[in-house]
């Protein structure tokens, strides 16, 4: 009898805290409809191409995307795969495009290079090629804004590296690599080249 006459006095005494219980749900995910709108967008950055599908609700909103690399089984092919899925949940579970673009546009590491993309140019990595790409398909661009009042600033596109070449040095960088930190066209340095932007330099020539 004590017992629960205890039982019954502590949930009279907590109310809010039974209802709070009650309450708790899972969070929502938004699920595509079975039949939906896709773009399939090809990319290529540092010699790696892939293929980026981003299927849309009825909105024109992205909800999930896929990612399939053209070394099929690769390590990177692998962790692209997976990253997709993660990013695809984050947008059904209310996760904003643009929070993901802030957050892996101009991630740097290997491979980058020059994608060929006007808009884009040199790209950091792939997360940042995608990312930027998706920015600028996907969310309002607003030229009145300056770049403080921006939460996403995307990089201007870099020249091509035939155009740099030509502009500066009267030509005779027309051979030279472009630098992989900067995107930069690189100067002979002795043995080697060296980027006047940046200062890095591509190792002696074989």
């Amino acid at each position: 009898m004590s017992t629960e006459t205890t039982t019954a006095t502590a949930e009279d005494l907590h109310p809010q805290t039974s209802a709070t219980a009650s309450q708790t749900q899972e969070p929502l995910r938004r699920r595509l409809p079975d039949e939906r709108k896709a773009i399939v967008h090809h990319f290529s950055v540092g010699g790696h191409e892939g293929y980026l599908m981003v299927g849309l609700y009825e909105d024109g909103q992205p909800g999930e995307i896929f990612i399939r690399m053209a070394k099929e089984g690769s390590t990177i092919a692998g962790l692209m795969d997976s990253f997709g899925i993660a990013v695809s949940l984050a947008l059904q579970y209310g996760v904003s495009l643009k929070v993901l673009c802030g957050k892996f546009c101009h991630t740097r590491f290997e491979p980058s290079g020059w994608s060929g993309n006007p808009k884009i140019g040199y790209a950091k990595s792939l997360m940042d090629y995608l990312f930027r790409w998706m920015a600028l398909k996907f969310l309002p661009q607003d030229p009145s804004s300056s770049p403080a009042d921006s939460d996403i600033r995307i990089m201007e596109a870099a020249p091509s590296p035939a155009l740099a070449a030509s502009s500066g040095n009267n030509g005779s960088n027309g051979d030279a690599p472009a630098c992989k930190s900067c995107g930069a066209i690189m100067s002979k340095n002795e043995s080697g080249y060296r980027c006047e932007n940046c200062g890095g330099t591509s190792g002696d020539l074989q």
